[in-house]
């Protein structure tokens, strides 16, 4: 609600503020320091505005948040009527009230906060920073006592984040797909959000909807750590970085050594955005920000990470037929364009072709009607494959012969071109903030109008937050359980397709967070699948770490620059890579090395293993090499690269095993197509060495020196 003040007395008030901020901060930045410290880290904030003043990473002398003009408090986004860019700025405010508890933590309050254009807000911003063992952590809590949503709240925020020297480059990383990705933001920063919708460039990282995790890496071999605290994924949170003033030219996007433009002073801001949507009258917790240096490359942070997550996570119930040395086919038995690839009787044939190549699982891909993508969230059989009877029948036969039925289902989303859709499952759509649902295209397949774009079936984002949606997913999954499979595949398990839904009445807070209901879908698929069956498998593309606990089994794709950040995170969790091409040694070759389950898709998973006899031959005896040598390839820590290095005349990437008792395994792999190469490989004060590969299991004694033919792989075990 807005305050009774006239608008010209709200710009008065609100100049005012502006000035007396503007003294404020102009004072010695030496003066009234509030200040945290252990031997790690420190951190220091105005007793007047409550402003983070300096971060500093003691250990290296790196000073991340500068003394300067640039100070960061906070900010929330609180529209009004006719104005949605209304703002609450902490330089605005007239200061805090900032207490130290005790030697570890500082309370800050601002309160009657001023806005931009509705005057004082009955709002109450709360936060509680501590310093325990190296780590930050930025909680708060917002009481909105306001007729208005606050939509965003920005906290923490270093208003002039810097490297650790001028030569320094610095980089965002965070996890999505198995993969760490990253992004440069200096000296190269780049405009991620389009010219058109900012002032400054600007940068937004969804931390929270790939992993709780991120660091900011600098090429001197230290880094920040960063972790969202909230393992129930309760609403969605991203870092923002800007660049101001802006760059020196459109072309140009390099920050100067001496953080100046056009004789301007420039600095870099990095913002965790929260989007709490705090209705009116409520209050809302926000999730704690950690912040942590370190010592090291990646690596170095997601140790951090992994202690942190061994007091969350659950481990879940995973089939020992699953956790072993594995190798699975996808099959497509029909598409949403009527290809009816094999009739429901005829899937015995698939089923003999795995005995054959000891494959131990078939991921059944388009079984129910309609076909791939077409039908969802619909589990039911379709006529045109065959009846019930044959598909539970042909089921039965294939698991009999030793080989799983994994079947491949998407109830996050909704085929709009149905009936089902139009007279009942719109009602659980999930909306925008102006009513409007949330649609993703579907996908072409075949025929030059699917293919471009033209026949797609758009898809309805369905609100996974809603119980009553829920339980009709279920329903259908039910389907799943009355054939008798051992277990499914979530399709997109990592895409809810929409952040929110805003629909109302769908009995949840407005907004519901989407990744939450993932996880709650996930939740409900697990209850009821194990009354029936304690060993039904649970397997989704891409999952992040949180749903992990609900899809144990990840299905990704990667390529010759992935970083296998999953994998280190979880040394021991079934991981599995498409493997389609028909001499894909490379593909397999990164299987060995990243210890992925191979998963046999000939013809883009609509052909047999047959198909490609080249790529079953090589991956038979990887496999054969993984199962002899389990206690170094498959049982023992994956350590990626750390703990060896390789030196080769040509392009290799290795990783590194290491068992309990110590021993080491070390993978390499010719990426090279046509040449050999010679590998060193050293090991800190190594064992006897032997050499085994693929097409000789036999171990050879070498002194770590090897040669490997083109596109292959060599494994030097410690003895």
């Amino acid at each position: 609600m807005r305050s009774g003040l006239s608008g010209s007395c709200v710009k008065i008030y609100c100049g005012l503020a502006i000035l007396l901020t503007a003294f404020l901060f102009s004072a010695p930045l030496h003066a009234a320091q509030v200040v945290l410290r252990d031997s790690t880290m420190l951190a220091s904030f105005s007793s007047r505005t409550g402003a983070l003043t300096r971060v500093e990473y003691k250990t290296t002398h790196w000073h991340i948040q500068r003394h300067s003009a640039f100070v960061g408090t906070f900010r929330m986004l609180v529209p009004i009527k006719g104005r949605r860019d209304n703002w609450i700025l902490g330089s605005m405010q007239h200061g805090a009230r900032v207490r130290k508890i005790n030697a570890n933590t500082i309370k800050i309050q601002w309160k009657h906060l001023i806005s931009q254009h509705a005057g004082t807000l009955p709002i109450t911003f709360t936060a509680t920073v501590t310093l325990k063992g190296g780590a930050l952590k930025f909680a708060a809590q917002v009481k909105n006592n306001s007729s208005l949503t606050i939509e965003t709240v920005d906290y923490p925020c270093l208003d002039n984040l810097r490297p650790p020297t001028a030569g320094t480059n610095m980089s965002m990383r965070s996890a999505w797909y198995g993969n760490l990705g990253g992004t440069e933001i200096y000296p190269n920063f780049g405009n991620g959000e389009g010219y058109w919708g900012v002032n400054y460039p600007t940068k937004m990282m969804a931390n929270s909807s790939s992993s709780l995790w991120s660091v900011i890496q600098c090429s001197d071999n230290q880094g920040l750590y960063l972790q969202i605290n909230d393992p129930k994924i309760s609403y969605l949170v991203e870092y923002t970085f800007v660049v101001k003033p802006g760059e020196a030219s459109w072309e140009s996007s390099h920050i100067p050594h001496n953080w100046k433009v056009a004789g301007m002073p420039m600095h870099m801001e990095m913002r965790a955005t929260h989007f709490i949507y705090a209705a009116a009258h409520s209050t809302v917790n926000l999730a704690p920000v950690v912040m942590q240096g370190y010592r090291g490359d990646w690596h170095a942070g997601a140790n951090i990470y992994k202690k942190w997550l061994k007091t969350w996570f659950v481990p879940p119930h995973i089939p020992h037929w699953a956790r072993t040395v594995n190798s699975w086919q996808q099959f497509q038995v029909n598409s949403p364009v009527d290809s009816l690839n094999m009739s429901y009787k005829n899937l015995v044939k698939i089923g003999r072709d795995c005995a054959k190549y000891g494959v131990k699982a078939i991921q059944l891909t388009g079984w129910q009607k309609g076909g791939q993508d077409r039908g969802n969230p619909s589990l039911s059989i379709d006529p045109e494959l065959g009846t019930w009877q044959d598909l539970h029948r042909a089921i039965t036969k294939i698991q009999a012969m030793g080989v799983k039925c994994i079947m491949f289902i998407k109830p996050q989303f909704a085929d709009m071109s149905t009936k089902w859709y139009k007279t009942q499952l719109y009602k659980y759509d999930a909306d925008d903030p102006f009513g409007v649902p949330y649609t993703t295209g579907g996908f072409g397949y075949f025929t030059p109008p699917e293919l471009a774009g033209i026949s797609h079936r758009p898809w309805a984002v369905m609100d996974t937050c809603d119980p009553a949606y829920r339980a009709i997913a279920v329903k259908e999954f039910d389907k799943v359980l009355a054939l008798g499979a051992a277990g499914v595949l979530q399709d997109q398990v990592c895409d809810p397709g929409a952040m929110y839904s805003f629909t109302p009445h769908h009995g949840h807070p407005i907004p519901g967070y989407l990744s939450h209901g993932q996880m709650l879908m996930g939740e409900a698929f697990n209850k009821a699948a194990f009354k029936v069956d304690p060993h039904f498998l649970f397997a989704g593309e891409g999952p992040e770490d949180w749903l992990l606990q609900y899809y144990p089994l990840m299905y990704i794709r990667v390529g010759p620059g992935s970083v296998p950040v999953t994998r280190y995170i979880f040394p021991h969790e079934p991981i599995m890579i498409a493997v389609t091409g028909f001499n894909d040694r490379e593909t397999i070759n990164q299987a060995l090395l990243d210890r992925y389950i191979i998963s046999y898709e000939p013809y883009y998973f609509k052909g047999r293993l047959e198909d490609y006899p080249l790529t079953m031959a090589y991956g038979e005896k990887v496999d054969a090499l993984r199962r002899r040598y389990k206690a170094y390839l498959w049982n023992a820590d994956f350590r990626d690269n750390l703990g060896a290095s390789v030196k080769a005349n040509g392009w290799q990437s290795y990783s590194v095993f290491q068992r309990k008792d110590g021993k080491r395994a070390v993978v390499v792999m010719n990426r090279e197509y046509h040449k050999a190469i010679v590998a060193h490989v050293s090991l800190p004060h190594p064992g006897k060495l032997v050499v085994v590969t693929p097409e000789d299991p036999n171990p050879k004694s070498t002194n770590g020196t090897v040669r490997i033919p083109a596109n292959s792989a060599a494994v030097i075990l410690e003895q």
